[in-house]
């Protein structure tokens, strides 16, 4: 287990892009819920607005407020050498992410942020997993809704089956929730950028060692009826499976020969037709630059829902686990899954990389590998739920 470490550095963590929308609900959570002698900063371009969020946080240990902006490097650098933790709310991060990757990777820092972009991810690794390993750092990406429900439940589910054996996992999704404009945005970025994801893809395959004696796989199953669920199963192409197959390729706790499938879960079979048809239109509208520019315009980065409907938002991850002649129904459940959980797991994560004792692991990782039952614990007891439902 490793201890925590370059406690000589100003802060423990840091959080950058605190006056973003996610970011402000995050710097929100450190102020009451850190423990009081966590050594914290928020960062970002406008020191003025920092430090108005500061004096309206009125945190029990006030953070410390920085000057970094991704459009100036040395100043990421800088931000990097001053942390124990970089959390990061800034993207969309294959635009804006990749300098603060490098300064972290260069200064052994640990880095967090909340990208669901895959070219991203595998860029960032291409380019910085061997100099994070050289330096101690640890890279963990997804570290909101994407994809810690995803990842961690999968792990959750994993530690519940026999042990040795074949393991078969499903996923399903239900959300009830609005999103972001950054979030938005996001996703148009990477519907256009189908070339750009796949030669990233393909370049990490390049890079990464192949895995030897033991399989894995995370490809798209079929639309079908689930009936363990009760519902419409649709495969989600999100970057929630990929960081479960990298869970599953570093852990040899999901067995010799591991398959994982990622469904949104929907009641109703109009309901499922309607959202598959306006999901191939927003993609097919992402692929035309007017058009995008104009979905952009409707929902500006920053902008995002009232704290009433967020309120009323929620969020369930079924899975249904197989292998050694048992079989497991488990789920992780919570509130808000955009912004108020996001900003909790974030949040969290950082404090557990901090501030706990874990594996000892630098690179590229990802939650379950850097900090699974740590993790795990620490939302649990933040109101976010994994239960085991029925084993059969």
């Amino acid at each position: 287990m490793s201890r925590p470490k370059n406690t000589d550095r100003p802060y423990d963590v840091v959080l950058f892009g605190a006056t973003g929308f996610v970011g402000a609900l995050t710097a929100e959570y450190l102020a009451a819920h850190a423990p009081e002698d966590l050594r914290w900063a928020i960062a970002g371009r406008d020191e003025i607005r920092l430090r108005r969020l500061r004096d309206r946080l009125a945190a029990r240990l006030e953070p410390g407020v920085l000057r970094a902006d991704v459009a100036d490097p040395a100043s990421l650098r800088a931000l990097a050498r001053q942390a124990r933790v970089v959390a990061t709310t800034v993207g969309p991060y294959v635009e804006y992410g990749d300098d603060l990757v490098a300064a972290c990777a260069d200064a052994g820092t640990d880095y967090l942020d909340l990208t669901g972009e895959p070219e991203f991810v595998d860029l960032t690794y291409v380019r910085h997993d061997s100099r994070a390993r050289e330096t101690g750092a640890r890279l963990l990406h997804a570290c909101g809704f994407d994809s810690v429900p995803h990842d961690l439940g999968a792990y959750f589910t994993v530690r519940q089956l026999p042990e040795g054996v074949p393991l078969t996992v499903d996923g399903h999704v239900s959300v009830d929730a609005s999103f972001s404009g950054g979030t938005f945005a996001s996703a148009l970025g990477q519907f256009a950028r189908r070339k750009q994801m796949a030669d990233a893809a393909r370049e990490r395959r390049r890079h990464e060692p192949r895995l030897l004696g033991r399989r894995v796989t995370t490809r798209l199953g079929t639309p079908r009826f689930a009936g363990e669920v009760g519902a419409w199963a649709l495969p989600l192409p999100t970057i929630d499976a990929q960081v479960v197959g990298r869970s599953a390729r570093a852990l040899e706790r999901y067995g010799p020969d591991f398959r994982y499938r990622h469904y949104a879960a929907v009641r109703r079979l109009p309901v499922a037709v309607g959202g598959t048809a306006a999901a191939g239109a927003l993609y097919a509208a992402a692929q035309v630059p007017a058009l995008r520019r104009r979905l952009s315009d409707r929902l500006k980065p920053g902008e995002g829902p009232s704290e009433e409907k967020r309120a009323r938002s929620w969020f369930s991850v079924r899975f249904v686990g197989e292998g050694g002649g048992r079989r497991v129904f488990t789920e992780v459940a919570g509130g808000d899954p955009g912004y108020g959980e996001t900003a909790k797991m974030l949040a969290e994560a950082a404090l557990a990389l901090a501030l706990d004792p874990l594996p000892e692991t630098a690179g590229q990782v990802t939650t379950a590998v850097a900090m699974g039952d740590a993790l795990t614990a620490r939302l649990g007891a933040a109101g976010i739920g994994f239960r085991v439902a029925a084993i059969r």
